[in-house]
């Protein structure tokens, strides 16, 4: 690839990483090795849906890690997801079509691997999807991990009202 291209496939990955992304909080962090790698539980709330939280899992690799296997930028695309209603839940303008939308991004390596969580609303089955997979600028991964949150029989307020 040339140099121009490689600048502007850089600066695309980072404005598409900072752009409108939700915030998480860590949670959670467990040593899973003498090296120092970690697992990453942090909690994700549905800017669009209140009264959902979820929890998203992933590897954090050490430095050592790093140094001692030579791949210096990149996080294994090994995740996790678990949604849950934290509240009464009240749903804003989610986008309906089988796409789904973005809930949550956040970049797994230095520009290439971006963890993604995107929302999908089943209106034969009144349900929530949230679907957590990773987003590879050159290559896409198979790893992906869903939640549900199953809507029937609950007191749901549809700020658009109920498509």
């Amino acid at each position: 690839m040339s140099k121009p291209r490689n600048l502007f496939l850089a600066a695309l990955s980072f404005a598409a990483l900072s752009a409108g992304a939700v915030s998480a909080e860590v949670v959670g962090k467990v040593g899973v090795d003498w090296i120092g790698n970690d697992i990453i539980v942090e909690a994700v709330s549905d800017p669009e849906v209140k009264g959902v939280t979820c929890h998203v899992t992933y590897f954090d690799r050490s430095l050592i890690d790093r140094f001692k296997n030579g791949n210096w930028f990149e996080d294994p695309s090994n995740n996790s997801i678990a949604c849950r209603q934290t509240g009464p839940i009240e749903i804003g303008n989610i986008d309906l079509s089988k796409d789904g939308s973005e809930v949550f991004r956040q970049g797994m390596s230095l520009i290439w691997k971006t963890l993604v969580v995107n929302r999908i609303y089943d209106k034969a089955n009144d349900t929530l999807i949230y679907l957590a997979h990773s987003r590879e600028l050159t290559d896409g991964s198979a790893k992906m991990s869903i939640s549900t949150i199953p809507l029937y029989g609950q007191n749901v307020t549809w700020t658009n009202g109920k498509p």
